[in-house]
């Protein structure tokens, strides 16, 4: 069946009314670790609508914070913004009253360069976490990216650029569909690759079960109003951002924001339409991020169906996503039961070991390996199982036998890289810290 969108060039600038520049302001300089030692790399980028625009955001739930978070959480309430700024290099967080004066320098200068209301900018860092921003050096950069704004495509590649860290490429995506017959845009960049399992939500209070830091910034010139494009954002970041880890751990900057400036001339309200095409692109920018994990050489799709519940279904995928021993097995391409069997039972789901299939498939395929039914042993090849798990991407299937509970994750294998990246150095104090 043909997909009711289709994807473009030009990611956060391909909807109408957008703006955006990214530049090199060596806000890194002090050090933010191996992944941010790339030369010249943009660390700074704007992003601009031409008109006031409806926002939305979804952020960290960590009970520590960084100050760009806290700023943007007091700000999204009002459901209005025109401009992000946003740096990598430096996170912003652990850096008390400093670092909240620092953002919020960051939104006025914005505000004023662009003659914008002062509470409509937004703010995001990422890097090194307990370093105070080089206020200097941000303050050039965001004057030479106001100098700059465009909407060409490498306007858009420029901002997906600025806020790489450990990344190994940027992640970009746009996508065109129609909404009340006419023509609408959603555009989104993203970066992560370590420090990635979020579990954020609006107020950044942790939801009852919990799921290098991830950003992402999006764009649309559809017209939704701005309590209806946050109940969008919600459901899209639950499909996407929030069923991903490759390390299990979650940053204390983890932001998703929204602006929705309603060129697109439809009617302003949520529509199934705009919600598809924004889960695709949520969800294609997830699945980017995972594919870049740190040190990543494989992508698993984990899948859990029949749990007793949904939580119980989540349960079980997260503890099989994050384990160590079974993460580390997928490295190998071994097909491992008896490690996912260990994490499953340790989760906090209800379990009856003798009720457990495990399989295994390719991608999209029907078919199935089983290397364990009602708990035990099949007659599979072993070797079969190893050409599955030995692919760079494969899918996972536990069925617990027991209700109606599903969940998924996306989650990427551990390797010797992941270790040796992350490891540190004593010996090169610019290496260490946040």
């Amino acid at each position: 069946m043909k997909a009711p969108f289709r994807e473009i060039p030009g990611s956060i600038i391909a909807p109408h009314g957008f703006r955006a520049a990214g530049v090199f302001c060596d806000i890194k300089r002090l050090g933010t670790g191996k992944g941010s030692n790339k030369g010249n790399k943009r660390d700074l980028a704007v992003i601009v609508s031409d008109a006031r625009a409806s926002a939305a955001g979804m952020f960290t739930t960590n009970q520590v914070c960084a100050a760009p978070v806290k700023l943007c959480l007091e700000r999204i309430r009002s459901g209005k913004a025109q401009a992000i700024v946003v740096n990598s290099g430096n996170a912003n967080a652990c850096t008390g009253k400093q670092g909240l004066k620092d953002a919020r320098a960051m939104s006025d200068l914005v505000a004023t360069k662009l003659k914008l209301g002062h509470g409509s900018v937004l703010v995001s860092s990422t890097g090194r976490i307990g370093v105070t921003l080089p206020m200097q050096n941000v303050r050039c950069g965001i004057a030479d990216a106001i100098a700059i704004l465009g909407s060409s495509p490498e306007h858009g590649a420029q901002v997906a650029e600025a806020i790489m860290t450990s990344d190994t490429h940027p992640k970009q995506i746009a996508v065109e569909f129609s909404l009340d017959g006419k023509r609408t845009r959603i555009g989104g960049v993203c970066k992560g690759a370590g420090m990635i399992q979020p579990g954020m939500s609006v107020s950044g209070k942790r939801p009852a079960a919990l799921h290098a830091t991830m950003l992402c910034f999006i764009t649309t010139d559809a017209a939704i109003a701005p309590a209806a494009l946050q109940l969008s954002l919600e459901q899209a970041v639950a499909q996407s951002f929030n069923r991903i880890t490759v390390d299990g751990d979650m940053s204390t900057n983890d932001t998703v924001l929204i602006l929705a400036n309603g060129r697109a001339g439809n009617a302003a309200r949520g529509k199934p339409a705009f919600q598809s095409a924004l889960n695709h692109v949520t969800l294609a920018l997830a699945k980017m991020i995972v594919r870049d994990g740190e040190g990543a050489s494989r992508f698993v799709t984990v899948r859990v169906t029949r749990a007793e519940s949904v939580s119980d279904a989540d349960a079980v995928a997260r503890a099989i996503a994050n384990s160590s021993l079974v993460k580390t097995s997928w490295c190998g391409g071994d097909p491992n039961w008896g490690r996912i069997l260990a994490a499953l039972g340790y989760s906090r789901a209800n379990i009856i070991e003798e009720k457990i299939d495990v399989s295994y498939s390719l991608p999209g395929d029907s078919k199935r390996l089983f290397a364990l039914r009602k708990g035990q042993p099949t007659n599979t090849p072993f070797t079969d199982l190893c050409r599955i798990v030995a692919q760079n991407e494969f899918e996972l299937h536990i069925n617990l036998n027991l209700g109606k509970g599903a969940a998924v994750m996306y989650a990427s294998d551990l390797t010797e890289h992941y270790v040796d990246f992350n490891k540190g150095d004593v010996s090169d104090p610019a290496s260490m810290g946040g």
